[in-house]
């Protein structure tokens, strides 16, 4: 894995740590291909049910460093695009992951950075962090996020941060829906930790996919097409291998194969 990541696995979850402190984690070319290649390698792996996404040093992810921003100004529109390509897949790639990705945002999360973490499915902040989207200060367009972030707040509260392009406190971000939770720097790890164990003991991965899968599909239909889409995959869900398993665990009194750490469920 290049070094520009740190990838450490505690049980069932995966830490991918943008490890670029001395570019406060800038998301450069390098960096979302390492990331592109940890996210599918983690999906790879049957013991993996849980991804936290973290940064090196004092910030998450905040903007892009001097190189990236000369590259890009320099670049042909066919460079760009590519460029811009790839970040979006990246995005695409967490929205969509089977398995539940939280970002343990540690520090300042702006423009794509600040992407990052309000894609992940929970975003977990450090009360002393400010994030944010600035693109339009310096000229810029924040294109790609936009599509996931007007499908998330809404467009009020996305013209708000867009258009203006200004950094907001973390407890801000939580009160309009940016993040999940804001806490104080000494307690994020150990809240984190928490949740991905959480997730990782209390749910069925199957089960977890299948809803993620939905939740990114069903925001582009219309009524009807929405709920023929939920109605197949109720159905489709009664049955898996997991809901089959939870079912007789519930009717059993006993715990679900996933809570006791029984092998081959979850597939």
């Amino acid at each position: 894995m290049s070094a520009l990541l740190q990838v450490t696995t505690d049980g069932p979850v995966r830490t991918l740590c943008l490890n670029r402190p001395n570019k406060r984690n800038a998301l450069n070319a390098e960096l979302v291909t390492a990331l592109l290649s940890a996210l599918d390698e983690a999906e790879q792996e049957e013991s993996v049910r849980v991804i936290v996404l973290t940064g090196a040093g004092s910030a998450f992810s905040a903007g892009a460093d001097l190189s990236s921003l000369r590259a890009m100004r320099d670049a042909g529109l066919r460079e760009n695009q590519e460029d811009s390509r790839h970040l979006a897949e990246l995005f695409r790639r967490v929205y969509q992951h089977p398995m539940p990705v939280i970002a343990k945002t540690n520090g300042h999360a702006v423009g794509g950075g600040c992407g990052l973490a309000a894609i992940c499915d929970f975003a977990y902040v450090s009360r002393d962090a400010k994030l944010g989207f600035t693109e339009v200060r310096i000229g810029f367009v924040p294109a790609i996020v936009m599509v996931f972030l007007r499908r998330k707040l809404g467009e009020t509260q996305t013209r708000d941060l867009l258009l203006r392009g200004r950094l907001v406190e973390a407890l801000e971000a939580v009160e309009m829906g940016l993040v999940t939770r804001a806490v104080p720097g000494e307690e994020l790890d150990g809240a984190v930790d928490d949740l991905a164990h959480e997730l990782a003991r209390e749910t069925s991965g199957s089960a977890v996919a299948l809803t993620k899968q939905m939740l990114a599909r069903v925001p582009g239909m219309g009524l009807d097409e929405a709920l023929d889409y939920a109605v197949q995959m109720n159905a489709f869900a009664r049955g898996t291998e997991d809901c089959q398993a939870g079912i007789d665990a519930f009717l059993n009194d006993e715990a679900p194969p996933w809570k006791r750490g029984d092998e081959g469920v979850n597939a």
